[in-house]
Protein backbone atom coordinates (compact mmCIF):
# COMPACT_ATOMS: atom_id res chain seq x y z
CA UNK A 1 0.00 0.00 0.00
CA UNK A 2 1.26 3.47 -0.95
CA UNK A 3 -0.02 6.94 -0.11
CA UNK A 4 0.65 9.33 -2.98
CA UNK A 5 0.24 12.99 -3.84
CA UNK A 6 0.65 14.14 -7.41
CA UNK A 7 -0.38 16.85 -9.84
CA UNK A 8 0.48 20.35 -10.99
CA UNK A 9 0.83 23.59 -9.09
CA UNK A 10 2.23 27.10 -9.49
CA UNK A 11 5.71 25.79 -8.63
CA UNK A 12 5.80 23.04 -11.23
CA UNK A 13 3.56 24.24 -14.08
CA UNK A 14 2.87 27.61 -15.73
CA UNK A 15 -0.60 29.08 -15.85
CA UNK A 16 -0.94 28.01 -19.51
CA UNK A 17 -0.92 24.37 -18.38
CA UNK A 18 -2.85 24.81 -15.15
CA UNK A 19 -5.74 26.59 -16.84
CA UNK A 20 -6.26 23.64 -19.21
CA UNK A 21 -6.30 21.23 -16.28
CA UNK A 22 -8.63 23.30 -14.08
CA UNK A 23 -11.60 21.18 -12.98
CA UNK A 24 -14.99 22.89 -12.71
CA UNK A 25 -18.01 21.97 -10.58
CA UNK A 26 -19.74 20.49 -13.64
CA UNK A 27 -17.07 17.96 -14.54
CA UNK A 28 -15.56 17.26 -11.10
CA UNK A 29 -17.64 14.12 -10.57
CA UNK A 30 -16.79 12.70 -13.98
CA UNK A 31 -13.03 13.18 -13.50
CA UNK A 32 -13.12 11.78 -9.97
CA UNK A 33 -15.03 8.68 -11.07
CA UNK A 34 -12.55 8.04 -13.89
CA UNK A 35 -9.61 8.35 -11.52
CA UNK A 36 -11.33 6.19 -8.91
CA UNK A 37 -11.91 3.50 -11.52
CA UNK A 38 -8.16 2.95 -11.94
CA UNK A 39 -7.65 -0.63 -10.79
CA UNK A 40 -4.52 0.07 -8.76
CA UNK A 41 -6.08 2.98 -6.81
CA UNK A 42 -8.00 2.28 -3.58
CA UNK A 43 -8.86 5.86 -2.56
CA UNK A 44 -8.60 9.21 -4.37
CA UNK A 45 -9.34 12.90 -3.82
CA UNK A 46 -8.88 15.85 -6.20
CA UNK A 47 -8.29 19.49 -5.29
CA UNK A 48 -8.52 22.13 -8.03
CA UNK A 49 -7.79 25.80 -7.31
CA UNK A 50 -6.32 28.70 -9.27
CA UNK A 51 -2.85 27.60 -8.15
CA UNK A 52 -3.06 23.81 -8.23
CA UNK A 53 -4.70 20.70 -9.60
CA UNK A 54 -3.57 17.92 -7.31
CA UNK A 55 -4.57 14.34 -6.53
CA UNK A 56 -4.14 12.63 -3.17
CA UNK A 57 -4.70 8.91 -2.90
CA UNK A 58 -3.96 5.40 -1.70
CA UNK A 59 -2.81 2.78 -4.18
CA UNK A 60 -1.00 -0.52 -4.41
CA UNK A 61 2.76 -0.71 -4.91
CA UNK A 62 2.53 -0.42 -8.71
CA UNK A 63 3.06 3.37 -8.59
CA UNK A 64 4.46 3.67 -12.11
CA UNK A 65 1.28 2.23 -13.56
CA UNK A 66 -0.78 4.52 -11.32
CA UNK A 67 1.18 7.51 -12.61
CA UNK A 68 0.68 6.45 -16.23
CA UNK A 69 -3.09 6.03 -15.78
CA UNK A 70 -3.44 9.41 -14.06
CA UNK A 71 -1.51 11.12 -16.85
CA UNK A 72 -3.65 9.38 -19.47
CA UNK A 73 -6.92 10.55 -17.90
CA UNK A 74 -5.70 14.12 -17.32
CA UNK A 75 -4.36 14.26 -20.88
CA UNK A 76 -7.74 13.24 -22.30
CA UNK A 77 -9.46 15.85 -20.15
CA UNK A 78 -7.10 18.75 -20.85
CA UNK A 79 -6.12 17.88 -24.45
CA UNK A 80 -2.50 18.34 -23.40
CA UNK A 81 -0.22 15.50 -24.63
CA UNK A 82 0.98 13.04 -22.00
CA UNK A 83 4.64 13.79 -22.76
CA UNK A 84 4.01 17.49 -22.12
CA UNK A 85 2.20 16.83 -18.84
CA UNK A 86 5.05 14.59 -17.69
CA UNK A 87 7.41 17.57 -17.75
CA UNK A 88 5.30 19.42 -15.17
CA UNK A 89 4.01 16.57 -13.00
CA UNK A 90 5.25 16.04 -9.44
CA UNK A 91 4.74 12.66 -7.76
CA UNK A 92 5.41 12.01 -4.07
CA UNK A 93 4.87 8.78 -2.15
CA UNK A 94 4.43 7.84 1.50
CA UNK A 95 6.26 10.15 3.92
CA UNK A 96 6.91 12.86 1.31
CA UNK A 97 3.31 12.62 0.09
CA UNK A 98 1.97 13.01 3.63
CA UNK A 99 4.29 15.97 4.25
CA UNK A 100 3.09 17.64 1.03
CA UNK A 101 -0.59 17.17 1.97
CA UNK A 102 0.01 18.63 5.44
CA UNK A 103 1.88 21.60 3.91
CA UNK A 104 -0.97 22.26 1.46
CA UNK A 105 -3.66 22.15 4.16
CA UNK A 106 -1.56 24.49 6.33
CA UNK A 107 -0.96 26.91 3.43
CA UNK A 108 2.81 26.44 3.69
CA UNK A 109 2.76 25.39 0.04
CA UNK A 110 0.57 28.30 -1.08
CA UNK A 111 1.82 31.14 -3.27
CA UNK A 112 0.84 33.38 -0.37
CA UNK A 113 2.03 31.57 2.76
CA UNK A 114 -0.64 31.60 5.45
CA UNK A 115 -3.56 32.48 3.18
CA UNK A 116 -6.82 31.10 4.63
CA UNK A 117 -8.71 30.15 1.45
CA UNK A 118 -6.87 26.84 1.02
CA UNK A 119 -8.41 25.42 4.21
CA UNK A 120 -11.95 25.78 2.80
CA UNK A 121 -10.83 24.46 -0.59
CA UNK A 122 -9.16 21.50 1.12
CA UNK A 123 -12.32 20.70 3.12
CA UNK A 124 -14.54 21.05 0.05
CA UNK A 125 -12.44 18.67 -2.03
CA UNK A 126 -12.64 16.03 0.71
CA UNK A 127 -16.41 16.52 1.08
CA UNK A 128 -16.89 16.00 -2.65
CA UNK A 129 -14.70 12.89 -2.63
CA UNK A 130 -16.80 11.47 0.22
CA UNK A 131 -20.00 12.18 -1.73
CA UNK A 132 -18.64 10.09 -4.62
CA UNK A 133 -17.46 7.38 -2.19
CA UNK A 134 -13.90 7.80 -3.42
CA UNK A 135 -12.34 8.03 0.06
CA UNK A 136 -12.39 5.51 2.87
CA UNK A 137 -10.52 4.83 6.09
CA UNK A 138 -6.97 5.93 5.32
CA UNK A 139 -7.68 9.16 3.42
CA UNK A 140 -10.36 10.08 5.95
CA UNK A 141 -7.81 9.74 8.74
CA UNK A 142 -5.21 11.60 6.67
CA UNK A 143 -7.49 14.55 5.85
CA UNK A 144 -8.72 14.83 9.44
CA UNK A 145 -5.11 14.91 10.58
CA UNK A 146 -4.17 17.45 7.91
CA UNK A 147 -6.90 19.81 9.06
CA UNK A 148 -5.86 19.36 12.70
CA UNK A 149 -2.26 20.16 11.74
CA UNK A 150 -3.47 23.27 9.89
CA UNK A 151 -5.36 24.47 12.96
CA UNK A 152 -2.39 23.76 15.22
CA UNK A 153 -0.06 25.79 13.00
CA UNK A 154 -2.44 28.74 12.77
CA UNK A 155 -2.93 28.90 16.53
CA UNK A 156 0.68 28.28 17.60
CA UNK A 157 2.55 30.37 15.00
CA UNK A 158 2.13 33.81 13.46
CA UNK A 159 1.74 32.43 9.95
CA UNK A 160 -1.69 34.06 9.50
CA UNK A 161 -0.65 37.43 10.89
CA UNK A 162 -1.44 40.43 8.66
CA UNK A 163 -3.99 39.21 6.14
CA UNK A 164 -2.34 38.43 2.83
CA UNK A 165 -3.91 36.72 -0.18
CA UNK A 166 -3.75 36.68 -3.95
CA UNK A 167 -6.49 39.31 -3.94
CA UNK A 168 -4.53 41.46 -1.50
CA UNK A 169 -1.39 41.02 -3.60
CA UNK A 170 -3.38 42.30 -6.60
CA UNK A 171 -4.44 45.37 -4.64
CA UNK A 172 -0.87 46.01 -3.48
CA UNK A 173 0.26 45.87 -7.10
CA UNK A 174 -2.39 48.45 -8.06
CA UNK A 175 -1.23 50.68 -5.22
CA UNK A 176 2.34 50.32 -6.39
CA UNK A 177 1.39 51.44 -9.91
CA UNK A 178 -0.95 54.33 -8.99
CA UNK A 179 0.13 55.29 -5.49
CA UNK A 180 -2.98 56.81 -3.92
CA UNK A 181 -6.18 55.02 -5.02
CA UNK A 182 -8.68 57.52 -3.61
CA UNK A 183 -9.59 58.95 -7.01
CA UNK A 184 -9.77 55.60 -8.81
CA UNK A 185 -12.84 53.74 -10.02
CA UNK A 186 -12.61 49.98 -9.70
CA UNK A 187 -14.46 47.41 -11.78
CA UNK A 188 -14.55 43.89 -10.35
CA UNK A 189 -15.71 41.22 -12.77
CA UNK A 190 -16.88 38.20 -10.80
CA UNK A 191 -18.57 37.85 -7.43
CA UNK A 192 -16.83 34.84 -5.89
CA UNK A 193 -14.58 34.61 -2.86
CA UNK A 194 -11.48 36.03 -4.55
CA UNK A 195 -13.50 38.92 -5.99
CA UNK A 196 -15.02 39.68 -2.59
CA UNK A 197 -11.59 39.71 -0.94
CA UNK A 198 -10.31 42.12 -3.58
CA UNK A 199 -13.32 44.38 -3.00
CA UNK A 200 -12.73 44.26 0.75
CA UNK A 201 -9.07 45.31 0.43
CA UNK A 202 -9.87 48.04 -2.10
CA UNK A 203 -12.64 49.42 0.09
CA UNK A 204 -10.20 49.65 3.00
CA UNK A 205 -7.96 51.84 0.79
CA UNK A 206 -10.87 54.26 0.17
CA UNK A 207 -11.08 53.92 -3.60
CA UNK A 208 -13.47 56.34 -5.29
CA UNK A 209 -16.10 53.77 -6.22
CA UNK A 210 -16.42 50.01 -6.63
CA UNK A 211 -18.43 48.58 -9.52
CA UNK A 212 -19.23 44.86 -9.66
CA UNK A 213 -20.34 42.81 -12.65
CA UNK A 214 -21.30 39.16 -12.71
CA UNK A 215 -23.22 36.83 -15.01
CA UNK A 216 -25.76 36.45 -12.21
CA UNK A 217 -26.78 40.06 -11.67
CA UNK A 218 -28.23 39.40 -8.20
CA UNK A 219 -24.81 38.27 -6.96
CA UNK A 220 -23.24 41.42 -8.37
CA UNK A 221 -25.82 43.51 -6.50
CA UNK A 222 -25.21 41.59 -3.28
CA UNK A 223 -21.42 42.07 -3.42
CA UNK A 224 -21.63 45.73 -4.48
CA UNK A 225 -24.00 46.50 -1.60
CA UNK A 226 -21.50 45.18 0.93
CA UNK A 227 -19.05 47.92 0.03
CA UNK A 228 -21.35 50.75 -0.98
CA UNK A 229 -20.70 50.08 -4.66
CA UNK A 230 -22.79 49.67 -7.79
CA UNK A 231 -23.72 46.64 -9.86
CA UNK A 232 -23.34 46.51 -13.64
CA UNK A 233 -25.06 44.00 -15.86
CA UNK A 234 -22.64 41.56 -17.44
CA UNK A 235 -23.61 42.45 -21.00
CA UNK A 236 -22.84 46.14 -20.29
CA UNK A 237 -19.17 45.60 -19.30
CA UNK A 238 -17.71 46.84 -22.60
CA UNK A 239 -19.71 50.07 -22.36
CA UNK A 240 -18.39 50.78 -18.88
CA UNK A 241 -14.69 50.01 -19.52
CA UNK A 242 -13.71 53.66 -20.24
CA UNK A 243 -14.89 54.62 -16.71
CA UNK A 244 -12.69 52.09 -14.91
CA UNK A 245 -9.13 52.80 -13.75
CA UNK A 246 -8.55 49.39 -12.20
CA UNK A 247 -10.15 46.18 -13.42
CA UNK A 248 -9.88 42.95 -11.43
CA UNK A 249 -11.16 39.85 -13.21
CA UNK A 250 -11.96 36.75 -11.16
CA UNK A 251 -14.47 34.41 -12.80
CA UNK A 252 -14.71 30.77 -13.78
CA UNK A 253 -15.25 31.46 -17.49
CA UNK A 254 -13.46 29.15 -19.91
CA UNK A 255 -13.06 31.83 -22.61
CA UNK A 256 -11.65 35.38 -22.34
CA UNK A 257 -14.17 37.97 -21.14
CA UNK A 258 -12.03 40.97 -22.03
CA UNK A 259 -10.58 40.95 -25.53
CA UNK A 260 -7.99 43.19 -27.12
CA UNK A 261 -10.50 45.00 -29.33
CA UNK A 262 -12.78 45.74 -26.36
CA UNK A 263 -9.95 47.30 -24.36
CA UNK A 264 -8.59 49.13 -27.39
CA UNK A 265 -11.94 50.91 -27.89
CA UNK A 266 -12.13 51.72 -24.18
CA UNK A 267 -8.75 53.47 -23.91
CA UNK A 268 -9.44 55.82 -26.85
CA UNK A 269 -11.39 58.10 -24.54
CA UNK A 270 -9.00 57.75 -21.58
CA UNK A 271 -6.04 59.91 -20.59
CA UNK A 272 -4.89 57.86 -17.59
CA UNK A 273 -3.48 54.33 -17.79
CA UNK A 274 -5.73 51.30 -17.38
CA UNK A 275 -4.63 48.67 -14.87
CA UNK A 276 -6.00 45.11 -15.33
CA UNK A 277 -5.33 42.18 -13.01
CA UNK A 278 -6.56 38.79 -14.17
CA UNK A 279 -6.59 36.39 -11.23
CA UNK A 280 -8.78 33.87 -13.05
CA UNK A 281 -7.70 30.36 -14.02
CA UNK A 282 -8.20 29.88 -16.94
CA UNK A 283 -7.21 33.47 -17.77
CA UNK A 284 -10.17 35.67 -18.66
CA UNK A 285 -8.28 38.48 -20.40
CA UNK A 286 -6.63 38.01 -23.77
CA UNK A 287 -2.85 38.09 -23.39
CA UNK A 288 -2.56 40.42 -26.39
CA UNK A 289 -4.21 43.19 -24.32
CA UNK A 290 -0.76 43.75 -22.85
CA UNK A 291 0.41 45.02 -26.25
CA UNK A 292 -1.78 48.13 -25.97
CA UNK A 293 -0.08 51.35 -24.92
CA UNK A 294 -1.25 52.69 -21.58
CA UNK A 295 -2.59 49.31 -20.46
CA UNK A 296 -0.95 47.26 -17.71
CA UNK A 297 -2.08 43.61 -17.64
CA UNK A 298 -0.97 41.19 -14.94
CA UNK A 299 -2.05 37.58 -14.45
CA UNK A 300 -1.92 35.37 -11.39
CA UNK A 301 1.69 34.28 -11.98
CA UNK A 302 2.82 37.90 -12.18
CA UNK A 303 1.68 38.36 -8.59
CA UNK A 304 4.49 36.15 -7.31
CA UNK A 305 6.89 39.09 -7.18
CA UNK A 306 4.46 41.18 -5.14
CA UNK A 307 3.74 38.25 -2.85
CA UNK A 308 7.40 37.45 -2.26
CA UNK A 309 8.21 41.02 -1.23
CA UNK A 310 5.52 41.00 1.49
CA UNK A 311 6.10 37.65 3.14
CA UNK A 312 9.36 37.92 5.07
CA UNK A 313 7.63 37.81 8.45
CA UNK A 314 5.53 34.83 7.44
CA UNK A 315 8.58 32.97 6.17
CA UNK A 316 10.11 33.14 9.63
CA UNK A 317 6.91 31.77 11.14
CA UNK A 318 6.76 29.16 8.39
CA UNK A 319 10.06 27.72 9.64
CA UNK A 320 8.43 27.09 13.00
CA UNK A 321 5.47 25.54 11.22
CA UNK A 322 7.75 23.15 9.33
CA UNK A 323 8.90 21.64 12.65
CA UNK A 324 5.28 20.96 13.53
CA UNK A 325 4.76 19.35 10.12
CA UNK A 326 7.78 17.06 10.65
CA UNK A 327 6.47 15.91 14.04
CA UNK A 328 2.98 15.23 12.72
CA UNK A 329 4.25 13.38 9.66
CA UNK A 330 6.22 11.01 11.92
CA UNK A 331 3.14 10.39 14.06
CA UNK A 332 1.01 9.59 11.03
CA UNK A 333 3.65 7.28 9.53
CA UNK A 334 3.78 5.38 12.86
CA UNK A 335 0.01 4.94 12.74
CA UNK A 336 0.27 3.67 9.15
CA UNK A 337 2.93 1.18 10.14
CA UNK A 338 0.73 -0.25 12.88
CA UNK A 339 -1.87 -1.06 10.24
CA UNK A 340 0.50 -3.68 8.86
CA UNK A 341 0.06 -5.84 11.96
CA UNK A 342 -3.64 -5.15 12.49
CA UNK A 343 -4.76 -8.20 10.46
CA UNK A 344 -2.53 -10.61 12.38
CA UNK A 345 -3.57 -9.06 15.73
CA UNK A 346 -7.19 -9.46 14.69
CA UNK A 347 -6.52 -13.06 13.69
CA UNK A 348 -4.87 -13.83 17.05
CA UNK A 349 -7.82 -12.33 18.93
CA UNK A 350 -10.29 -14.29 16.81
CA UNK A 351 -8.33 -17.47 17.51
CA UNK A 352 -8.31 -16.76 21.25
CA UNK A 353 -12.03 -16.06 21.20
CA UNK A 354 -12.80 -19.35 19.49
CA UNK A 355 -10.69 -21.18 22.07
CA UNK A 356 -12.70 -19.40 24.75
CA UNK A 357 -15.96 -20.55 23.19
CA UNK A 358 -14.74 -24.15 22.92
CA UNK A 359 -13.56 -24.16 26.53
CA UNK A 360 -16.86 -22.72 27.72
CA UNK A 361 -18.85 -25.36 25.83
CA UNK A 362 -16.74 -28.07 27.45
CA UNK A 363 -17.08 -26.50 30.90
CA UNK A 364 -20.84 -25.97 30.66
CA UNK A 365 -21.34 -29.57 29.57
CA UNK A 366 -19.49 -30.70 32.68
CA UNK A 367 -21.48 -28.25 34.88
CA UNK A 368 -25.06 -28.34 33.54
CA UNK A 369 -26.44 -27.06 36.85
CA UNK A 370 -25.05 -23.55 36.27
CA UNK A 371 -27.73 -20.91 35.75
CA UNK A 372 -27.63 -18.18 33.08
CA UNK A 373 -26.16 -15.52 35.39
CA UNK A 374 -23.37 -17.84 36.56
CA UNK A 375 -22.53 -18.72 32.97
CA UNK A 376 -22.34 -15.04 32.05
CA UNK A 377 -20.03 -14.37 35.00
CA UNK A 378 -17.65 -17.15 33.93
CA UNK A 379 -17.77 -15.92 30.32
CA UNK A 380 -16.91 -12.35 31.37
CA UNK A 381 -14.04 -13.62 33.53
CA UNK A 382 -12.58 -15.56 30.62
CA UNK A 383 -12.95 -12.59 28.26
CA UNK A 384 -11.17 -10.39 30.79
CA UNK A 385 -8.37 -12.93 31.21
CA UNK A 386 -7.85 -13.20 27.44
CA UNK A 387 -7.81 -9.41 27.02
CA UNK A 388 -5.23 -9.05 29.78
CA UNK A 389 -3.06 -11.83 28.37
CA UNK A 390 -3.14 -10.38 24.84
CA UNK A 391 -2.80 -6.71 25.83
CA UNK A 392 0.95 -6.69 26.45
CA UNK A 393 1.99 -8.61 23.28
CA UNK A 394 -0.46 -6.52 21.23
CA UNK A 395 0.97 -3.23 22.51
CA UNK A 396 4.50 -4.60 22.08
CA UNK A 397 4.08 -5.54 18.44
CA UNK A 398 2.21 -2.30 17.64
CA UNK A 399 5.08 -0.33 19.12
CA UNK A 400 7.63 -2.33 17.13
CA UNK A 401 5.61 -1.96 13.93
CA UNK A 402 5.32 1.81 14.42
CA UNK A 403 9.09 2.19 14.41
CA UNK A 404 10.83 1.83 11.07
CA UNK A 405 13.54 -0.81 10.86
CA UNK A 406 11.75 -3.37 13.04
CA UNK A 407 10.48 -5.52 10.18
CA UNK A 408 12.27 -8.62 11.50
CA UNK A 409 10.44 -8.44 14.85
CA UNK A 410 7.13 -8.03 13.06
CA UNK A 411 7.97 -10.98 10.83
CA UNK A 412 8.66 -13.19 13.87
CA UNK A 413 5.30 -12.21 15.36
CA UNK A 414 3.54 -12.99 12.07
CA UNK A 415 5.31 -16.36 11.80
CA UNK A 416 4.46 -17.16 15.42
CA UNK A 417 0.74 -16.76 14.75
CA UNK A 418 0.60 -17.68 11.07
CA UNK A 419 -1.60 -20.39 9.60
CA UNK A 420 1.00 -23.14 10.13
CA UNK A 421 0.35 -22.82 13.88
CA UNK A 422 -3.40 -22.43 13.45
CA UNK A 423 -4.61 -25.80 14.72
CA UNK A 424 -8.20 -24.97 13.83
CA UNK A 425 -7.31 -25.30 10.15
CA UNK A 426 -5.82 -28.73 10.84
CA UNK A 427 -9.16 -29.95 12.16
CA UNK A 428 -7.99 -30.31 15.76
CA UNK A 429 -10.50 -30.05 18.58
CA UNK A 430 -9.78 -28.44 21.93
CA UNK A 431 -8.65 -31.66 23.66
CA UNK A 432 -6.16 -32.45 20.85
CA UNK A 433 -4.76 -28.89 20.97
CA UNK A 434 -4.29 -29.15 24.74
CA UNK A 435 -2.44 -32.44 24.31
CA UNK A 436 -0.10 -30.91 21.70
CA UNK A 437 0.61 -27.91 23.95
CA UNK A 438 1.42 -30.25 26.91
CA UNK A 439 3.82 -32.23 24.74
CA UNK A 440 5.63 -29.01 23.78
Amino acid sequence: MVIFSTGFNYKTAPVEIREKLAITENNYGLILEKLNSIEDIYEICVISTCNRVELYGVANDNVEKVKEEILRILSQYSAVPVNTLKDYLFFYTNKEAIRHIFRVSSSLDSMVIGEPQIVCQFKDSFTKAKEYKAVRHILTRLFDKALNVSKKIRTSTGISRRAVSISYAAVLLAKKIFGDLKDKNVLIIGAGEMAELAAKHLHSLNVKHIFVSNRTFEKAVELADKFGGSAIRFEKIQEFLPEADIIIVSTGAKEPILKKEDVKRAIKSRKDPLFIIDISVPRNVEESVNELEGVYLYNIDDLKQVVNSNLEERKIEAQRAEFIIDEEVEKFVKWLNTLKVSPIISSVRDYADKLRQQQLEKLFKQMPYLNEKERETIDLAMRSLINKLLHRPTMYIKDKAAKEGNTEVVKIFEDMFSSKWDFRKKGKNLEEIEDIVREK
